[in-house]
């Protein structure tokens, strides 16, 4: 069947404000075609095979008066509470069990029959038998009242459930900052730590420098006493030197004296100066040593044998200086 012959049947349904959809064996409410009559207030669905109302259902808030009796419904659809205008609902002879928290929002509901639903027990006291016109409203009026209590039920668990959950989030956020500033004390206390080991690498450094230097100056310092005394010895050693070679120069104006004495003593001994005026005191004195030395003729060995001596000596020092 098309959409428009589904329209043009619901318009042979509808009389006044009213739609009679009763006995046509339907299975689902045709939400469409019902919000296209919003004139129609009052809806007549029993008598059907209706185990559901889709959630589109809720949408139709221009209904007044809705029987939904005798038909195979389970459950009402979360948001029945939108029917802000409904003052008559016929729930009489199906297969509810509970209400919709929504439910309570139905503050325009006036008539209410749910008798012959497996309700809860709760719900069922509350609804009361629904035998004639009062119980139903004392039924509408007991049933909104029971489904705000169980309505402030769920809205102070949902609060609670809030509460729990902004709890839970703000001790998560008490440990991340707990957990943050401990990470942050441990990268604080691993940069001093490291600062600190720098310090004390940077403080070995300069102390093997200054043990370097320190060591340096000890062996310069030493190695200056060391040259110092050297010295001192060299002069004390090289002090003697002076003595040596003034007992050498003696030896060798002495050796050259005689040797002078001598060459003169030859010469006027042995060529005509000996006849010379010059030469008689020579010749004279050499007569008088000559006398004098077979006198002292041991003296005179004795003598030799030092100037032997000591010529050995200086030519020995003079060979040493020289090399």
């Amino acid at each position: 069947m098309s959409k428009n012959s589904k329209v043009l049947n619901l318009k042979d349904k509808i009389s006044g404000n009213e739609v009679d959809l009763s006995l046509c064996n339907l299975t689902e409410v045709p939400v469409r075609e019902l919000a296209l009559f919003t004139k129609a207030t009052v809806v007549d669905l029993s008598c059907n095979n209706i185990t559901s109302l889709p959630p589109e259902f809720c949408n139709l808030t221009h209904l007044v008066k809705v029987d939904l009796s005798k038909n195979q419904l389970t459950c009402l659809p979360d948001d029945i509470g939108n029917l802000a205008s409904l003052q008559h609902l016929d729930l009489y002879n199906n297969k509810l069990t509970v209400l919709p928290a929504s439910f309570s929002q139905l503050r325009s509901l006036k008539w209410l029959d749910l008798k012959d639903n497996p309700l809860e027990v709760d719900l069922a006291k509350a609804a009361g038998d629904c035998l004639d016109e009062k119980q139903c409203k004392q039924c509408a009026s007991k049933v909104l009242q029971h489904m705000r209590a169980i309505q402030d039920e769920v809205d102070r668990a949902r609060e609670k459930r809030l509460l729990r959950e902004k709890e839970l989030e703000k001790k998560k956020e008490a440990k991340q900052r707990e957990r943050e500033a401990r990470e942050k004390e441990a990268r604080k206390r691993e940069k001093a730590e490291e600062k600190e080991k720098r310090r004390k690498e940077y403080n070995a450094q300069m102390a093997a420098v200054a043990a370097r230097e320190q060591q340096k100056k000890k062996s310069e310092e030493k190695k200056k006493k060391n040259g110092q005394a050297a010295d001192k010895k060299v002069v004390v050693e090289s002090a003697p030197k002076p003595r040596r070679s003034l007992i050498g120069l003696m030896f060798k104006l002495l050796l050259l004296l005689l040797l002078g004495l001598a060459g003169v003593a030859a010469a006027c001994r042995l060529t005509d100066l000996q006849r010379e005026a010059v030469c008689v005191p020579v010749n004279v004195a050499v007569d008088d040593g000559l006398s004098w030395a077979k006198e002292q003729e041991v003296v005179v060995r004795q003598l030799v044998q030092n100037l032997s001596t000591a010529a050995r000596e200086f030519l020995e020092s003079t060979q040493a200086s020289k090399n």
